[in-house]
Parts: C-alpha cells; sequence; structure tokens
C-alpha cells in the first residue's frame, strides 16, 4: 500500500510537471486564444501580435480592440533589424521588455520618468513627468519605437512633438491604460500618419504595451 501510495504520488507530481512546463503552457494558451477568439480581421503578422495582447491580458474584448497602421508592421520590424532605440513611459514596460531579443538586433530600452532632473522640471513647470520624460527622449524617439502602457499624457506629448516638432517614430505603440484621456489619447494617436499600433477604449497597461513590442521582437527574428 505504502509502495503504490509513493507511486501515485510520484505519477501525479510528474503530470504536473509536465503541465509547468513553460512552452507547453504557452502552446496550450495559444490553442485556446485560437479556438475563443474565433474568425477575425487582422492580418497574420498582426494576428501574432494580437495573440500575445490576449495571452498577456486574458481580455479577448481588448484583443477585438487593436488598431494598426497599414504600415506599422513593417515598420516596427524594419526598425528593430537596424537596433533601434525603443523608450518606455515606466520602468514597469522598460523591465518588461525582452532584453535579450534586444542584444540581438543591438537595441536598448530607456525610460527616464525616474530622473531626478525630470522630476524637477515636471514640479517646476506644473506638467507630469511623463510629458517632461518624453521631452528628453526626443532624439532617441525620431526612427525609433516609443511603448506607452501608462500614461496618457505620455502618448499625448508624442502626439504634439510629432505634429508641431517633426519627431517621427518608426512605431508608436499606444496603449495606455486609464480613465482620464487614456481613450482619448489613443483616438488622436489613430489619426497619424505615423505608424502606430493601439486600442480603442480605456482598457490596456504594462501587459500589453509590453505584449506589443515582445510579439515585433519575434516577428523581427524570423526569416
Amino acid at each position: 500500500m505504502i509502495i503504490y501510495v509513493k507511486q501515485t504520488i510520484i505519477g501525479e507530481l510528474n503530470l504536473h510537471l509536465r503541465i509547468l512546463d513553460p512552452e507547453k503552457i504557452e502552446a496550450k494558451s495559444f490553442e485556446i486564444i485560437e479556438q475563443e477568439m474565433g474568425s477575425h480581421g487582422f492580418s497574420l503578422q498582426e494576428w501574432t501580435v494580437v495573440r500575445r495582447v490576449i495571452h498577456a491580458s486574458a481580455d479577448f474584448d481588448l484583443g477585438r480592440s487593436v488598431l494598426f497602421h497599414p504600415d506599422a508592421i513593417r515598420s516596427g520590424i524594419v526598425a528593430l533589424r537596424k537596433g533601434c532605440p525603443i523608450v518606455a513611459d515606466v520602468q514597469m514596460v522598460q523591465v518588461g521588455i525582452n532584453k535579450t531579443s534586444c542584444l540581438r538586433f543591438g537595441s536598448r530600452v530607456y525610460c527616464s520618468i525616474g530622473d531626478r532632473d525630470v522630476a524637477r522640471r515636471a514640479k517646476a513647470v506644473g506638467l507630469t513627468r511623463a510629458i517632461i520624460s518624453m521631452r528628453k527622449s526626443r532624439h532617441k524617439l525620431h526612427g525609433g519605437i516609443v511603448a506607452i502602457g501608462n500614461a496618457p499624457t505620455a502618448l499625448l506629448e508624442v502626439i504634439r512633438l510629432v505634429r508641431e516638432e517633426g519627431i517621427i517614430p518608426a512605431l508608436i505603440v499606444g496603449v495606455p491604460v486609464g480613465f482620464v484621456s487614456a481613450a482619448e489619447a489613443k483616438e488622436e494617436l489613430a489619426k497619424l500618419q505615423t505608424p502606430f499600433i493601439t486600442n480603442r477604449g480605456r482598457k490596456g497597461g504594462t501587459p500589453v504595451a509590453v505584449a506589443t513590442v515582445n510579439a515585433l521582437l519575434g516577428l523581427s527574428a524570423q526569416g
């Protein structure tokens, strides 16, 4: 009996170990997403991004709300393969982007929202640190990729830089979450000719921004 119970426990442990295999979990998750999403109008490359977003958020409505500029995927891949800088609005986004994949292309992820000079300047002029950090990073934004998952004011400032100062990012990933200005900022982004990936409504956040950039890094490594 003791031997049988021990073998049963070991068998259950092995089963759990198989279930906890990260590659198998991801593959099973993608399979479930494919089944539950059903038909959609995304291209194959766009769906790679959207599927990753749904995987990160477990939110199909959010996934269905994703919008792509027609040149978003191509422009993002070209820029990443050239080793473009990636500018994040907050450190959580910076930390979440796959550094190993970035190093493959020579890209680095920057975030200046925590810099002391940014905090001092923001307090002095009465603006958010997110706005000042985007202004500080303007030279990296031009030709680079910006990933905004939290701060609507960061996205609004990037839009202003594009419209008023001629800063042209290779791609704007603008998916801030929130109740104040988040949806409105994304609607303004969708009016730009500059390549963008965004979504409609209040939903978004760090996981969505990170998932989008990491999906693009994966696409950039193909072929």
